[in-house]
């Protein structure tokens, strides 16, 4: 009925209609009403309830159809009510104004064919609060269009509809109640307003629109409902022991898929622990407690190494503040490993010196300044922070300065920490008695430049007790005057690890600072300048005699190189001889490194490709078949191919999961136990993660190709 409704306003804006209801001429718009014919003549086609509807149009006296148009006396002689004569007709229906009403069911002769219909009037313009109104909308409904929307519930169960208006008017009927509507409507045991109940042998349910008013309600026998309840009941009986037993099956098949990574596991336990205790204890018993031990013993690993983390910081520092490291990414994975951060790997070093102690070591003199060195420290921690800080000595302390994004080294740097030793000293002298000399080098711009730091560090500690200084010394402070060359033998040595380690950006650092210190920094008498230059080519000549240096082609011309460097040229000239020999060697170092990761890499491609249909296939086991740490095998994969090791994994697996799909028959299940994976879900994931659309859809795009 919306849409009938619907159809009335649709009718009120249409512009060929209301041209005609205010059309007042004399002479008929015929134009006009045959256009309005037209536009009125689909909507009989987009609802059964328009079949048979008309517009009488009060000026023209004429009635306009979707098909033709009649003078109201010719329409009544094929379509009227029974019960009104064409009179009662045209005054009732065509002439009187009309709001959304419905006559109710009335019985209609339709070209000498009797049937029911219900009537729903609508005026025009839909304002029209007169008696008259221009214009009628009458949409005339059969009663056996209504009843066809509920032929399946009569058919099939031999049952009844009724709707009736709010007012009680019947408008439709049908079933085998017709006789007992009424007796139904005026029973008060019966409850007009309950959705469902039972009615002698019928159950009635009972809906109202609350928009329209409108009563629907529909008896279904007894009889009908439960003559299929011994069948549903047997059909539900077969339905749900069939699912019991598919699940039970599902449920088994799924048990044993699962419990093949318990299994595997715990046979690598066994082969991990080489003995089997399976003979005492179950399995379950065998896993739960193995892993308990190993839960166990990781904690009592994770409290052993908190124990031991002052210890690994104290020897990180040392080997730092030494040169023992020869890389950056070397020096970056111990700090990592001693909880230290080196923020942007700038900073300065220092040493700071008890002062009066010097040549004491007694037993109760070491005690007493164990007790100092931990006094300092806790004092310097609620000044500063918490800072890098080692032993070196009895009487001796360094610390590192190290700055950060927001305060990069120079003066501003230089006057924070300076007040920060003050602090330090006025505290440490105010409580303690002590008193305090201290000395800085110059800053470092990266990590690996901290030994440097902490060589002129010593040196001004050095100046402030020879000049007994109390205050701050920094390095370009102290006015040392050196009489033999610069060329110390952790500086060699730390020349010769980064050589070794290919690092040509740290060497040349290393050498840049020698020269710099003998150059600049130094007046060397010609015999001193000769002993340096001795001392360098044998620096380069005990390189040479190393084992992969000798292996290599150019190892003669190289030695020969060196020795040929002369006692009386420049320091210039030697500097650039030195740093191309150096870059030589340096490279020399980097592609064996390269020849050696790629041969690695290599074993670990052919390893995955071996064994990428193995589910326990893990960087573990990878790192186990070739020889080296876990850790390291990461990050040198990681480096050299550009991604990680299960993503190169996964990638393998997936390609070949793709041949299979494409040329063979196999299941999805069977594919995916064939490329490693347990589950067939984590398959599919991984399958579309990676390839974009779903095995199925990839299987099935091959078929069409």
């Amino acid at each position: 009925m919306a849409e009938v409704e619907g159809m009335t306003r649709q009718l009120a804006i249409n512009q060929d209609l209301n041209v005609l209801l205010n059309d007042h001429l004399a002479q008929r718009d015929v134009y006009g009403i045959w256009r309005t014919m037209r536009n009125v003549l689909t909507f009989g086609q987009t609802n059964d309830f328009l079949q048979h509807y008309y517009i009488y149009l009060a000026n023209y006296d004429l009635i306009v159809t979707s098909g033709s148009s009649y003078r109201p006396e010719h329409y009544y002689e094929f379509f009227h009510y029974d019960d009104l004569t064409f009179e009662e007709w045209k005054q009732q229906i065509l002439e009187k104004a009309h709001r959304s009403e419905i006559k109710p069911l009335t019985s209609f002769s339709e070209r000498d064919n009797e049937t029911s219909v219900i009537t729903y009037m609508q005026s025009l313009p839909l304002d029209s609060f007169n008696d008259s109104s221009p214009a009628n909308v009458v949409v005339v409904i059969d009663a056996r269009t209504i009843a066809g929307l509920f032929s399946g519930l009569i058919d099939n169960y031999g049952g009844w509809v009724h709707i009736h208006d709010g007012k009680g008017n019947t408008l439709a009927l049908q079933g085998n109640m017709e006789s007992d509507v009424s007796q139904i409507m005026n029973d008060p045991a019966f409850d007009q307003n309950k959705t469902s109940q039972f009615y002698k042998n019928d159950l009635v349910i009972t809906t109202r629109s609350d928009k329209s008013g409108w009563v629907y309600q529909a008896g279904i026998p007894r009889s009908a409902m439960m003559e299929n309840a011994d069948q549903i009941k047997q059909a539900s009986w077969f339905i749900t022991g069939g699912a019991m037993i598919v699940g039970l099956l599902f449920g088994l098949y799924l048990a044993h898929r699962n419990s093949v990574p318990i299994h595997r596991m715990i046979s690598i336990m066994k082969e991990q622990f080489g003995r089997d205790e399976l003979t005492e204890r179950n399995e379950i018993d065998f896993l739960s407690g193995n892993i308990a031990n190993i839960i166990s013993k990781n904690k009592q690993l994770e409290n052993e190494l908190t124990r031991q983390l002052p210890l690994v910081r104290d020897a990180f520092l040392r080997r730092l503040i030494a040169g023992e490291f020869e890389s950056r990414d070397e020096i970056a994975s111990a700090a990592q490993q001693a909880d230290i951060a080196l923020h942007n790997g700038k900073g300065y070093v220092g040493i700071l010196q008890i002062k009066g102690y010097a040549g004491m070591d007694s037993v109760e003199i070491l005690n007493e300044l164990n007790a100092a060195r931990l006094l300092m420290k806790q004092a310097f921690t609620e000044i500063a922070g918490s800072l890098p800080m080692t032993d070196l000595g009895s009487d001796k302390m360094v610390v590192l300065f190290f700055t950060d994004e927001e305060r990069e080294p120079g003066p501003d740097e230089e006057l924070r920490i300076a007040g920060v030793i003050e602090a330090l000293t006025k505290q440490v002298l105010h409580e303690y008695k002590m008193f305090l000399q201290v000395g800085f080098g110059e800053p470092f711009d990266s990590v690996s430049e901290a030994g440097q730091s902490f060589d002129q560090a010593k040196q001004a500690l050095e100046y402030a007790v020879y000049m007994n200084q109390k205050e701050t010394v920094w390095y370009r402070e102290a006015r040392i005057v050196y009489t033999t060359y610069y060329y110390p033998l952790d500086t060699e040595q730390r020349l010769i690890s980064t050589i070794r380690a290919g690092e040509l950006e740290e060497a040349e650092k290393i050498v840049n600072l020698i020269m710099d210190q003998n150059l600049h920094q130094r007046e060397l008498s010609v015999e001193m300048k000769q002993q340096l230059v001795g001392e360098i080519k044998g620096t380069f000549l005990k390189l040479m005699d190393q084992k992969i240096f000798a292996e290599s082609d150019w190892f003669e011309s190289t030695k020969r190189r060196i020795i040929d460097i002369g006692f009386t040229e420049p320091l210039e000239s030697i500097h650039n001889e030195i740093l191309a020999i150096m870059e030589e060697l340096c490279r020399y170092i980097s592609n064996k490194k390269k020849d050696s990761h790629a041969k690695l890499i290599r074993q670990i491609y052919e390893y995955t490709e071996a064994m990428y249909a193995h589910p326990d296939l893990t960087l573990y086991r990878v790192a186990e078949h070739v020889e080296r740490p876990e850790k390291y095998i990461s990050h040198l994969f990681k480096e050299v191919t550009g991604v990680n090791y299960s993503d190169h994994l996964i990638k393998v697996r997936m390609d070949r999961a793709a041949i299979l799909l494409a040329e063979t028959n196999l299941t999805v299940d069977e594919i995916a136990a064939q490329v490693g994976y347990n589950s067939s879900h984590s398959f599919r994931r991984a399958f579309k993660r990676l390839i974009g659309i779903s095995p199925s859809t990839y299987r099935q795009s091959h078929e069409v190709v």
